[in-house]
């Protein structure tokens, strides 16, 4: 942040050399010197220099441009992704599961209204069931290729054998099934909710309760090969671990999870059921341990990888105490519309039964995190945001993990170190699902609209990168384009500039220059104009692969005049002064100043600054009777620094003559005994000439309101004295009558004092002190007799006093 140029190095010089005037030899230089001297370096002006350069070198600023094939990372590198191409339209409105079986055929999941896909090689699609409810949720397939297809809400889980044979081959009951697994022995598991339990159906289609969660929803499954089921819950954020052998003892799995239950998206609590022990149908076969209890409020999806590692995604921001009011019936999600209609209550007093909750696809939470916990139960928080939620996870060919996303569409990996890229942004909202094919291709699922597509293992041939277009608010002259990247030298990356005038590019922009192959800069051929844009293209043809790290675009601004945007006069009888600046008595009595408004918008869009505006300190006011002060302010969108000067011109003169030149502040105070009582003007005139060539700079100018000068104090004429005409008999009273009249400004007030009494106000006649002439007429009652002195004054608008006096003598009564 630079500095005003009216806080100088000279000011220093002054503030050290009173410190030193005051202190003596006892000053202690040794400490305050440093100090002085940092503080120098700060105030000092900086001049502009109008040759400027557009930075772009990290995540913020490249995460706001376009990226086709490449990836952006959390440390600011733009490197290729893996290769990202659409492979199938599933023709519906969301997709929620992939799965992949054994022949290497795609099954995707989605509504509405509840519909399986299957997508051979090419991405033929062929529907394999179908069915009223509205959206198939959850999919697995077991070893011998049969698929069992959770439906809902208020759905049933269906089998559909290689054949094509479809039966109902489980009905829990439930409103909700949100996930299905399915183990090596052919036992499928069922996670419900609203409320929340998970139930084991055998192959043989015999079900039991498995476990109770006591949570409004059990959200996802997975086994994690070690004779254990891993689970998610919601609304507490949960991670489970449920032994699949029969429990003899609750401790065998550790604590009980017993949670109580609460809302889920404005559900109504279910009933407590009893702690989650072996035991009645009601309550389970079995108990679970908690894991880890997240600071998200719902569990979306949980991941292993072949170290050990669970990764947990969980979004939403936990609100203890405030739990959500039902949803009312009909209502609506406004990002989609889909929702199922509940009753809340029954009419003619009937028994209310417990709310339950609308079916949203997507929810308006936004803020995730994905946690990871190592194989020996510690939890780490390894990323996190405050604008996505996490929909699915899965691995990479690499076993690097993928995160699916919305409301964007993207797929984000992780890296490791806290290292993220975002790899890829599907045209769709939201990705929710990821499948890995044997040949390391990673398959993911999108919804509105669901899509499939397909993630590397190769690289992206090629992939390009597109800024985000940079305003430079004034019609620029475009200078080198430099660049850097760790493999950015060579064939590797070539970068591309177009200039143009209106803020969308597409419209009418210069075509891309181009390429620019040499990192250390080279001149741009686009046309001068307000905005510019630079593409970069990454080959994959170069070993190590092509990356980039910053990017400069060097531009010159055309100069454009200052503007003096607003200038204030301050009351007669006031002196500015600045930080640092001496001439002010210590006894003068500080003045709140009159500031000028802050500069506004006018001009059209240039009239937004550059840079940052520079910090100047505010000037201080005291009184000092004969001084005018005037403050300005002034601007440049150039950013240069501005001397001013300050001229006036009488009322009915027509040349301006030059008060002060040379300054570097806006403030200026003077005093004006040296001029003439009258009217004047001021001009404000601002100049660029200190960061400009002598035939480039530009000057600008603002003339001030009236003001008046009048150091002559008012004259007082007229003064006498006579016995008053309406006294009372007997009674001494005495009238003293006067003018008092001014030649520039009005007489503000009158005062009289009876033989050097207190002063007291005269009021004029009528009764308003208006005007630069005033009668005064004061009765003084029961005067004693003999000689007296009245003395009175008078002021004029600016201070200015004068007085006069007059004696008179009352006689004594008669006997």
């Amino acid at each position: 942040m630079a500095f005003s140029a009216a806080v100088r190095k000279d000011s220093m010089r002054d503030l050290i050399a009173r410190l030193r005037s005051t202190h003596g030899a006892a000053f202690a230089w040794h400490k305050t010197l440093p100090a002085l001297l940092v503080l120098l370096i700060y105030v000092a002006p900086a001049v502009a220099e109008h040759t400027r350069f557009w930075r772009q070198s990290d995540y913020d600023a490249f995460q706001k441009g376009d990226a086709k094939g490449v990836a952006v990372r959390s440390d600011g590198r733009i490197v290729l992704a893996p290769k990202f191409t659409p492979f199938a339209d599933a023709s519906l409105a969301y997709l929620w599961s992939l799965r992949v079986d054994s022949h290497g055929n795609l099954y995707a999941a989605g509504g509405s209204n509840a519909k399986i896909v299957r997508f051979d090689a090419s991405g033929k699609a062929t529907t394999v069931f179908e069915s009223q409810e509205m959206t198939a949720q959850a999919l697995v397939i077991d070893k011998n290729d049969n698929l069992y297809v959770a439906t809902g809400p208020d759905g049933k889980v269906y089998k559909v054998t290689p054949a094509g044979q479809m039966s109902v081959f489980f009905d829990p009951k439930t409103k909700y099934i949100w996930d299905l697994a399915i183990g090596t022995d052919g036992t499928l598991f069922v996670a419900s909710g609203d409320p929340g339990k998970i139930f084991a159906v055998a192959p043989s289609g015999n079900s039991q309760l498995f476990y109770n969660a006591e949570e409004t929803h059990v959200r996802t499954l997975i086994l994690d090969g070690k004779g254990n089921l891993l689970a998610g819950t919601e609304p507490n954020g949960l991670v489970l671990r449920i032994s699949l052998a029969a429990d003899s003892s609750a401790a065998d799995a550790g604590k009980p999870a017993a949670r109580p239950a609460a809302n889920r998206r404005g559900a109504a609590p279910a009933a407590a059921p009893a702690a989650a022990t072996t035991g009645s149908p009601d309550e389970g076969s079995h108990s679970a341990y908690v894991v880890y209890e997240t600071a998200r409020k719902e569990i979306t999806a949980l991941t292993l990888d072949p170290a050990g590692n669970l990764y947990v995604a969980a979004i939403g921001d936990k609100r203890p105490g405030q739990p959500q009011a039902p949803v009312a019936q009909g209502d609506q999600n406004a990002s989609n519309g889909q929702t199922v209609t509940v009753t809340i209550g029954a009419p003619n007093g009937a028994p209310q039964p417990q709310a339950q909750t609308p079916f949203i696809p997507f929810p308006p939470l936004s803020s995730a995190s994905v946690y990871r916990i190592a194989p020996d139960g510690a939890p780490e928080e390894i990323w996190t945001s405050r604008e996505e939620s996490v929909y699915a996870m899965g691995l990479s060919a690499e076993g690097k993990l993928l995160l699916g996303t919305g409301n964007q569409g993207a797929v984000i990996q992780l890296e490791g170190d806290r290292v993220f890229s975002r790899l890829a942004k599907a045209e769709s909202e939201q990705v929710t699902a990821f499948a890995r094919a044997s040949n390391g291709k990673v398959y993911l699922a999108t919804a509105n609209p669901g899509k499939v597509f397909t993630l590397g293992p190769e690289l992206a041939s090629e992939g390009t990168f597109e800024s985000e277009p940079f305003d430079a608010h004034i019609f620029s002259r475009w200078g080198r384009l430099a660049w850097w990247g760790q493999n950015g030298a060579g064939s590797g990356v070539e970068l591309y500039v177009r200039a143009g005038n209106t803020s969308d590019p597409g419209k009418n922009w210069s075509t891309w220059a181009g390429p620019y192959r040499n990192p250390k800069g080279q001149e741009v051929e686009s046309s001068p104009a307000r905005f510019v844009q630079w593409k970069a293209v990454l080959h994959g043809t170069s070993n190590p692969p092509a990356d980039l790290s910053w990017v400069d675009v060097a531009y010159l601004p055309k100069n454009v005049a200052p503007e003096v945007s607003g200038v204030v006069l301050q009351n007669p009888g006031i002196r500015v002064s600045g930080f640092g600046q001496q001439g002010v008595s210590p006894q003068s009595a500080p003045v709140q100043l009159r500031m000028p408004a802050a500069p506004g918008t006018t001009g059209g869009s240039q009239r937004a600054a550059i840079e940052s505006p520079r910090f100047e300190p505010p000037p201080q006011g005291f009184g000092q009777k004969g001084f005018q002060a005037v403050l300005w302010n002034a601007e440049d969108v150039n950013d240069d620094e501005l001397t001013y000067s300050v001229y006036y011109r009488g009322e009915n003169e027509k040349d301006w003559k030059l008060l002060k030149d040379k300054l570097e502040q806006k403030f200026y105070s003077w005093d004006t005994n040296s001029m003439p009582d009258g009217a004047y003007y001021l001009k404000i005139a601002a100049s660029d000439e200190k960061s400009n060539p002598p035939n480039e700079a530009l000057t600008a100018e603002r003339v001030s309101d009236r003001f008046v000068v009048d150091n002559t104090p008012p004259t007082i004429t007229e003064l006498t004295s006579a016995p008053a005409a309406s006294a009372a008999p007997g009674d001494p009273a005495v009238t003293i009558r006067f003018r008092a009249s001014d030649t520039a400004s009005s007489i503000v007030r009158a005062q009289y004092s009876l033989d050097a009494g207190d002063w007291t106000i005269a009021p004029p006649i009528g009764g308003l002190s208006d005007s630069p002439a005033e009668q005064y007429s004061v009765t003084l009652p029961g005067v004693a007799p003999g000689e007296h002195t009245v003395s009175v004054r008078a002021y004029d608008q600016f201070e200015n006093e004068s007085a006069a006096k007059i004696t008179f003598t009352v006689p004594a009564a008669r006997r």
